[in-house]
């Protein structure tokens, strides 16, 4: 027998509903307590303000896309390493999707100004980051990977996707004539950063495979945090 959600469960899911909604900028309290079915003194019971609630809403998207990495640990590098790739691709028809990123973009935009939010973004980006780092790392170990400078890879990897995604929700997006920019630059990172890192005789699975076979996703990446996200990104 499943278990019912808590109500911390479903005021984050509320949040996430009204950001999809409502973007960052002009989001209230009263909208996120319409999206959760919750009224807007209970969530001030919990949280004393928008920004207290929206600090622990991004805790909870870095977390559970570290609870996601986590699961996934002891598949092999190689498959990792395209799956993470993956995460930052998204199709023009993923409104929801599109629409958190956007509220996401707005959110980061804060971390100059807001120390609890720019510690949240600092967070999505170590995780993102250490995860292609350990990707890599564990790679190179296995004899999968060439060796090479895995921090730097990692930070590669990271801003090239990241901006990608960045660049699609802001410039990219109105083109529906070709491919999602995201999974363009997802095809241009295999081709020419993931390839040329594998060893003779190794082989990676395809970005169509790799998407297939992964979990449901919601939108609610670190990538996206990280500003990662899944939270990013890996930033917000």
């Amino acid at each position: 027998m499943s278990e019912e959600p808590s109500a911390a469960d479903e005021i984050m899911d509320g949040v996430y509903r009204a950001l999809c909604a409502h973007g960052y900028a002009g989001l209230t309290m009263q909208d996120i307590a319409d999206e959760c079915s919750k009224s807007k003194s209970l969530l001030h019971y919990h949280y004393d303000t928008k920004e207290d609630l929206l600090v622990a809403f991004l805790d909870r998207v870095i977390s559970d896309f570290e609870d996601r990495v986590n699961e996934r640990s002891d598949r092999p590098p190689v498959e990792r390493l395209i799956e993470f790739i993956c995460w930052f691709v998204f199709e023009p028809d993923e409104t929801d999707r599109e629409s958190f990123h956007i509220a996401l973009l707005e959110l980061r935009s804060q971390g100059p100004f807001n120390d609890r939010i720019r510690d949240q973004l600092e967070r999505s980006d170590r995780l993102l980051r250490g995860t292609a780092a350990e990707i890599l790392r564990e790679g190179i170990d296995d004899g999968v990977f060439r060796d090479v400078d895995v921090e730097e890879t990692a930070a590669l990897f990271v801003a090239t996707l990241d901006g990608a995604r960045t660049r699609q929700i802001t410039v990219a997006g109105g083109d529906r004539n070709g491919p999602p920019y995201t999974r363009t630059v997802a095809e241009a990172a295999v081709n020419r950063i993931v390839e040329p890192l594998l060893v003779d005789g190794v082989e990676h699975p395809s970005l169509d495979e790799t998407i297939a076979s992964m979990p449901a996703r919601t939108g609610e990446e670190p990538g996206d945090a990280s500003v990662t996200e899944p939270t990013d990104g890996s930033q917000t």
